[in-house]
């Protein structure tokens, strides 16, 4: 299969949390047709109506029916339990494309899926969202770490490139690891600003966020430039017009 299989789809996104909804908005934009969206709190209904105002709300087996892509954008939690108890209802559909967004997991996770003939992607881009259009401006550049099996790891990879992201592989057996990197970026990199801020606040310093914002940022750039030099990550490239994989950066 090619990476052609990627081209205009009809993608349906399960949960309107603040990465689904960001993700699917990204892939109307590159000529996507979103066939529905699922969500169930009032803050994914308000969110998904803020960024797809025309994309209607659905149930969930009907999303499925109706979508060639599925984009699955749940809690880690929630997403082995909601593959099995779709599977179970029979609702995937063969030769379907269902993408999951979850850090930690390859596409095992998705094995009750794959039984019924659908093809499993683990797309995860290495970024905090605020599901806000803030967010469409940040994924150009963003990496999303790829894992699928290795003929439709190019469908998968495509699709980040849509999104203006930068595809990188990262190996089922490597998925747990990359989820805890992650995890620990985002929880360390929060918890030392809240207390540091908490700090400047309790000596009466207005605005410690905007007082730490240089400092942080600066600090930052500068970690992550010890750790930023060698060759791209394995799979990193971007898909031309013939189906062939050509360097991130390249021309045309």
């Amino acid at each position: 299969m090619s990476a052609e299989r990627a081209g205009r789809l009809g993608v349906g996104t399960i949960g309107a949390g603040r990465v689904g909804a960001v993700l699917a908005s990204a892939l109307a934009g590159a000529g996507h047709a979103l066939t529905g969206i699922a969500a169930v709190s009032d803050a994914s209904r308000e969110r998904a109506a803020a960024m797809l105002p025309s994309v209607p709300v659905l149930p969930i087996p009907e999303i499925i029916e109706r979508s060639e892509l599925v984009l699955l954008a749940v809690p880690e939690a929630e997403l082995a339990p909601l593959v099995a108890g779709l599977a179970e209802a029979g609702a995937w559909q063969p030769g379907q494309l269902v993408l999951h967004t979850a850090a930690r997991f390859g596409t095992a996770v998705l094995d009750p899926a794959r039984a019924a003939g659908v093809i499993p992607l683990a797309v995860h881009p290495a970024m905090s969202f605020t599901g806000t259009s803030i967010d469409l401006a940040r994924l150009p550049g963003t990496w999303f770490a790829v894992t699928a099996p290795t003929p439709v790891l190019p469908i998968g990879q495509a699709l980040v490139v849509e999104m203006g992201g930068e595809p990188f592989v990262v190996a089922e057996a490597d998925r747990a690891a990359y989820g805890e990197a992650i995890d620990t970026a985002t929880s360390f990199s929060s918890a030392i600003v809240d207390q540091a801020s908490g700090l400047l606040d309790g000596i009466g310093v207005s605005r410690p966020g905007a007082v730490l914002a240089s400092l942080v940022r600066s600090s930052v750039e500068n970690a992550l430039a010890r750790h930023d030099s060698g060759p791209l990550p394995e799979g990193a490239g971007t898909i031309d017009e013939a189906g062939t994989d050509r360097p991130l950066g390249g021309g045309a």
